[in-house]
């Protein structure tokens, strides 16, 4: 008699709240296993109780802050240790900062470079080559509409997440034909905690760009993701957004997008 194989596994950051706390109910709702990670182990208790109160699937959580060195090493410890192995890997985790660049704290600034890029790259560049030798499996990069344009008094966070975009859209291109799906999404403004910890409120001129909520991106994005699409925007004024920013005239749009994003002030 043979044994009934595990769950499929589902890695997912900043799955305390928003974002990630919806991939992970789309996710589960498919059967999929889940580790979560986040700073709160408060929160993840919480996402862990809501997820298996309505998913009959295994949820283990994982409290560590991904910004600080070492982090990615022990959340791989962790999960090693415990057989678990992903085969999907939903990075969500991020925050921005609102205010000009050299006015923001350096050292806040250079935490958003470790955990918007760097743990991302981690996680993805740790997890990919066995996905690759399995013949199955995937990423997904919670980017932003913020990836497609600079964005003066939120300079890194923008640029973080161009990266993203990038990096995204070039594995992706190196796994083709490999059965591996990377995907990135690209939500406009939707309501979480990250206007709080990035000290604004939602931006009244970006508020229009057809908001959203946490749980539609995230379905947006995992179905996506199962389409084997490389890139979703959310949202039809979102991907008009996306798409005519891309040839649109610097000079015409950086002041645009200041006045946007400085709307956002407390």
């Amino acid at each position: 008699m043979t044994e009934p194989q595990a769950p499929r596994l589902a890695l997912i950051t900043g799955a305390s709240g928003g974002i990630g706390e919806a991939f992970a109910h789309a996710i589960a709702a498919d059967g999929y296993g889940l580790a979560i990670a986040a700073r709160s182990e408060a929160e993840l208790a919480r996402v862990e109780r809501a997820v298996t109160s309505t998913h009959s699937v295994p949820v283990t959580a994982f409290s560590l802050d991904l910004s600080e060195r070492g982090a990615c090493d022990a959340l791989a410890e962790a999960l090693a240790d415990r057989g678990l192995i992903p085969d999907v890997v939903v990075n969500n985790a991020g925050f921005g900062l609102l205010g000009k660049a050299a006015r923001l704290p350096r050292e806040t600034q250079l935490q958003m470079i470790d955990l918007n890029v760097r743990a991302l790259t981690d996680l993805t560049l740790r997890y990919l080559p066995e996905m690759i030798s399995r013949g199955r499996g995937g990423i997904v990069n919670v980017a932003s509409l913020a990836a497609f344009m600079p964005g003066p008094q939120m300079a890194v966070y923008f640029a973080t997440k161009a990266y993203v975009q990038s990096f995204t859209e070039a594995l992706a291109e190196e796994v083709r034909g490999s059965g591996i799906t990377i995907t990135s999404v690209c939500p406009g403004p939707v309501e979480t905690g990250f206007q709080a910890r990035a000290g604004m409120k939602r931006a009244r001129a970006l508020s229009r760009i057809n908001p959203m909520s946490a749980e539609e991106v995230a379905r947006a994005g995992w179905a996506g993701f199962k389409a084997g699409k490389r890139t979703v925007v959310p949202g039809l004024l979102n991907k008009l957004t996306a798409y005519s920013t891309r040839g649109a005239p610097r000079g015409l749009l950086l002041p645009f997008v200041r006045r946007a994003v400085a709307s956002g002030k407390p």
